[in-house]
């Protein structure tokens, strides 16, 4: 996983919607630290600061040390908000963690030798079905991300969490299927078919999971 990284904070005292506009109009960002059975922190972050670690990649996979009083809070980012016009950050939620934690966190798939793959060769097409996978992982050994290798990949071949080798500890969200991953199909209806089946699945995984 990334090193971890420093963010320096300053403690909040007053909450509410008009606080954080304030807080923004000031070049900072409101944001809560949460869990490990304490009580919520609210701080306030460097806009600029928070504002490359969010778009430099890999921000809610790597661990970050907030200073804060003289003390440092190790946490996880685990979810943010943007601005939807100028993309910059309004709102970020930390989940404290200790040496014991144990997280879900989503991991983008990095694939690799697409020119090896004969399939890709003879004119198929890589189709993803999953741009990032949920898994439970201790927090102190979160994967950067998943590199799936192409290599000798045929037209018809599929990609499954099963030919995946994952760190010591971590285990995919989802146990009860061998779940696909990508597929090296021939043509662009077979890639219609692929994701239209592929959108399926995702919506009965959200119906079960509510």
């Amino acid at each position: 996983m990334s090193e971890a990284y420093e963010l320096k904070a300053e403690a909040r005292e007053r909450v509410g919607k008009g606080s954080a506009r304030e807080i923004r109009r000031n070049g900072k960002v409101p944001a809560v630290i949460y869990g490990d059975k304490q009580a919520p922190v609210s701080i306030t972050l460097d806009y600029k600061t928070l504002y490359y670690k969010i778009h430099g990649g890999g921000f809610k996979t790597t661990i970050a040390n907030i200073l804060l009083d003289g003390k440092s809070i190790q946490v996880l980012p685990k979810d943010f908000q943007l601005d939807p016009v100028t993309d910059r950050p309004v709102h970020v939620d930390f989940l404290r963690i200790s040496a014991k934690s144990v997280v879900n966190v989503h991991v983008p798939i990095h694939f690799h030798n697409e020119d090896a793959s004969p399939g890709i060769k003879r004119g198929g097409v890589l189709n993803i079905v999953r741009h990032d996978v949920e898994l439970h992982a201790p927090a102190n050994a979160i994967p950067d991300a998943i590199d799936i290798d192409l290599t000798g990949l045929q037209i018809g071949d599929s990609v499954h969490i099963s030919a995946v080798t994952l760190p010591k500890g971590v285990t995919p969200v989802i146990q009860d299927r061998d779940f696909t991953i990508a597929t090296i199909v021939g043509h662009a209806v077979d890639v219609a078919e692929t994701t239209e089946a592929a959108a399926e699945t995702t919506e009965t995984e959200a119906k079960d999971g509510e």
